[in-house]
C-alpha cells in the first residue's frame, strides 16, 4: 500500500500535463462530475455564468481593452477550486522592449506573493522579443503574432492573474482568453504551477548562470527557455559549450544531473540552428546579431525533487587556438578549461598550461566566458508561493 501511494504521488504532476480536456481522464466522450467550464475575457471577466457579451447589444462590444503605461489590469480573479487550462493573448505593441516591460503575475489561493512573476514575452518562449511561428507541447505561436500557453495550473481556493504595463508606451489593444475549470472540490495532492525569470548581463568569469535559483519544497522541474546575447568581444567563437547542472535534494558542490553541452541539452548537437519540437527547440539562432533563444521541457523525462532544487548552465564557449589568441590580444575575459585534440582530452585545471606555451595542445579549446543570459524557468511546487525574489525592475529587464 505504501508503494502504491508513493507511485500515485509521483505520477500526479505528470497527469496534470494531460488533463486539459478532462479533470479525471483523457476520454473526450465522458463528462466528469462537479466541473464547470469558464473563459475569462474582456467580454466576460472571470467567465461569470450568463454574463458574456453584454455591451453593444452583444455585438462585439468589448473584444479588447487598452493598457496604459503604469496601468495594471486583473484578468482573472476567482475564489474556488479549479484549474487554468489555457491562456491566449495578442497585443498591438509587440516590440522586444514592450514584451519585456509587460509583467505577468499569477497568484494562487489568496497568497500575497505571486507564484508566477515574469516578463510577458519571456513567459511565452519569446526570450529576446523575436516572434516566430512555432508549436510545442506547452506553448505556441501559430503565425508569429500571438501567445498561447497550455500548461495545466490547478488551484485549491482561488486564482488571480494580473497584467501590468511597466513600460513607457501604451498598449491600445490587448486581447485575451483564460480558459479554466471550476471544481466542486479541490483535487487531492496536486502541485501549484510557478515560473520565475532571471538575467545575468555581466556575470563573474567562471560562475554558472542560475536558470532557476534554489527553491525549497517538493515539486517538479518542468523546463526552461533561455535567451543569450553573445558578447561580440569573443568574435566568432561558439558560446554553447556550457553544461546544464541540476542540484537536487541537498546537492552542494556537485549536482546529481550533469549534462554535456548547451545544444546537447535541447536535443541537437554540433552547434545550434533553429528548429521546433514538442519538448525542445531553438526559435532564434542569429549568428549575425549573435542571439540565441531556445527551450527544453521535461515532460516524458520528468525531473522530481523532494526538498530543494536548483538548475544552472555554465557560461562556457569554445574555439580554436588562434581564435583564443585573437581574443587575448583584445583583452577579452576568458579562462581555458579543456582542450579536445588529436592527443585526447586535456583537463587544464588538472594539468595547467598557458595558451602562450608552445606545448599547449592544438585543437578545440573550451573556455569560461561571460555573455548576457536570461531564462524563464517553469516548475511545480507543493505550496502556492515560493521564496524566490520578485521580478527585476523594468530597467534591468530591457537593458
Amino acid at each position: 500500500m505504501t508503494r502504491m501511494k508513493t507511485n500515485i504521488r509521483l505520477c500526479m504532476p505528470l497527469l496534470l500535463l494531460f488533463m486539459a480536456a478532462s479533470v479525471c481522464a483523457q476520454e473526450l466522450y465522458t463528462t466528469p462530475k462537479g466541473v464547470q467550464s469558464r473563459v475569462s475575457s474582456f467580454e466576460n471577466l472571470n467567465g461569470e455564468k450568463g454574463e458574456g457579451g453584454k455591451t453593444n447589444n452583444s455585438a462585439k462590444g468589448n473584444a479588447f481593452e487598452g493598457l496604459k503605461a503604469g496601468e495594471s489590469k486583473t484578468l482573472l480573479e476567482v475564489s474556488s477550486a479549479g484549474m487554468i487550462q489555457r491562456m491566449w493573448f495578442t497585443l498591438d505593441n509587440r516590440t522586444p522592449a514592450m514584451l519585456r516591460s509587460l509583467r505577468l503575475r499569477i497568484y494562487w489561493d489568496g497568497e500575497d506573493k505571486a507564484a508566477v512573476d515574469v516578463p510577458f514575452g519571456d513567459f511565452f518562449c519569446t526570450a529576446l522579443g523575436h516572434l516566430t511561428t512555432f508549436q510545442s507541447a506547452l506553448f505556441s505561436d501559430p503565425e508569429g503574432r500571438s501567445f498561447n500557453c497550455y500548461i495545466p495550473m490547478p488551484f485549491k481556493k482561488g486564482a488571480k492573474v494580473v497584467l501590468t504595463n511597466e513600460g513607457n508606451a501604451n498598449f491600445n489593444s490587448v486581447y485575451f482568453d483564460i480558459d479554466y475549470l471550476v471544481l466542486d472540490k479541490p483535487q487531492a495532492d496536486v502541485l501549484y504551477f510557478h515560473a520565475c525569470w532571471n538575467r545575468s548581463i555581466h556575470g563573474t568569469l567562471g560562475a554558472d548562470f542560475e536558470m532557476l535559483p534554489e527553491v525549497k519544497g517538493r515539486g517538479r522541474f518542468l523546463g526552461v527557455n533561455v535567451g543569450v546575447n553573445v558578447d561580440p568581444v569573443y568574435g566568432n567563437t561558439w558560446f554553447g559549450e556550457g553544461e546544464i547542472k541540476m542540484y537536487i535534494d541537498g546537492d552542494k558542490k556537485y549536482p546529481t544531473i550533469n549534462g554535456t553541452g548547451t545544444e546537447d541539452y535541447i536535443g541537437t548537437g554540433w552547434g545550434e540552428g533553429t528548429f521546433t519540437n514538442l519538448y525542445q527547440g531553438c526559435l532564434l539562432a542569429d549568428t549575425g546579431k549573435k542571439q540565441y533563444d531556445f527551450y527544453r521541457f521535461h515532460i516524458p523525462d520528468a525531473v522530481y525533487f523532494e526538498h530543494d532544487f536548483k538548475a544552472v548552465i555554465q557560461e562556457i564557449g569554445g574555439g580554436t587556438n588562434n581564435m583564443l589568441k585573437a581574443m587575448q590580444a583584445k583583452g577579452a575575459p576568458f579562462t581555458p578549461v579543456t582542450v579536445a585534440s588529436m592527443q585526447g582530452f586535456t583537463r587544464l585545471f588538472e594539468h595547467p598550461q598557458a595558451l602562450t606555451d608552445g606545448a599547449f595542445p592544438k585543437g578545440w579549446v573550451n573556455f569560461y566566458r561571460v555573455d548576457d543570459y536570461s531564462a524563464t524557468a517553469y516548475f511545480y511546487l507543493d505550496k502556492p508561493d515560493d521564496d524566490l525574489k520578485e521580478l527585476a525592475p523594468v530597467a534591468d529587464r530591457v537593458k
